[in-house]
């Protein structure tokens, strides 16, 4: 996949695969073309290439068509419907209409989407807040209720575009937790995130994209030790990836 915004190459030549059951995580510096990827195989931006899911071309299908293909993502800003309920908004994303069914919404309570939404929040132990408005929630709250909104479509590949951002450590921490028990059991996921202990301690693989290209790919112990990765993470995250692998080389 090749991705350019007028003379900006924002992705050049990507190429990736996410095994069924994996949690793969894409990370790399600010600008490296992480989200635009995710936007690009959801739909949301043009590209060269191709997007197979589950073996079938994506290719001039709308964003909304992708995700009732199995597609499903999360956002950045974390665009939740303040007029609905934590429960409501997790349960609209498992339903698909038609236009009877919309008809029989109008006489009667709807029902459709109830198990999947109540399985989603109870995943993310949200039950007590079920019944709570997006106003009442704190950030992290907010934050799982979007991821719980994405699983509730019973996705074929969930993509998370910084669910951690504004977290804690101790929230990003039971974030990770939460993530890695969707994955064990069954859900496939792409994880964009800047919380490097994050990702690198709950994938299964690890994409590193740099200007719009791949500069590294493997088991996370095998990324984190990569010369060109480190490199690319000079100051901060650089330094996090290299306290990580004294602190993983002293034990």
């Amino acid at each position: 996949m090749s991705v350019s915004f007028g003379g900006v190459r924002a992705l050049v030549e990507v190429d990736l695969l996410v095994e069924p059951g994996q949690l793969l995580g894409l990370i790399g510096p600010n600008g490296a073309g992480k989200t635009t990827f995710i936007d690009a195989i959801s739909g949301f931006v043009p590209y060269r290439g191709s997007v197979l899911l589950d073996g079938r071309d994506l290719a001039g299908r709308a964003p909304h068509v992708r995700a009732r293909l199995g597609l499903a993502r999360t956002w950045q800003s974390i665009e939740l419907f303040d007029d609905l309920t934590v429960h409501e908004n997790v349960a609209v994303a498992s339903q698909h209409p038609s236009a009877w069914g919309a008809v029989r919404e109008v006489v009667s309570r709807a029902t459709e989407g109830t198990a999947q939404a109540e399985e989603a929040l109870r995943v993310f132990d949200l039950e007590r807040l079920s019944e709570a408005m997006p106003s009442e929630l704190s950030q992290a709250h907010r934050k799982l209720v979007g991821v719980a909104r994405a699983l509730a479509a019973s996705p074929r590949l969930l993509c998370l575009d910084e669910p951690a951002a504004g977290l804690d450590t101790r929230e990003s921490e039971a974030l990770g937790r939460h993530l890695r028990e969707i994955v064990d059991r069954g859900t496939t996921m792409m994880l964009v995130d800047h919380d490097m202990g994050l990702v690198l301690s709950i994938s299964d693989y690890v994409v590193v994209l740099e200007f719009g290209k791949v500069i590294a790919h493997g088991p996370p112990d095998v990324v984190r030790r990569d010369p060109g990765v480190i490199s690319a993470y000079l100051g901060a995250a650089g330094a996090e990836i290299s306290a990580e692998l004294e602190a993983g080389e002293a034990s």
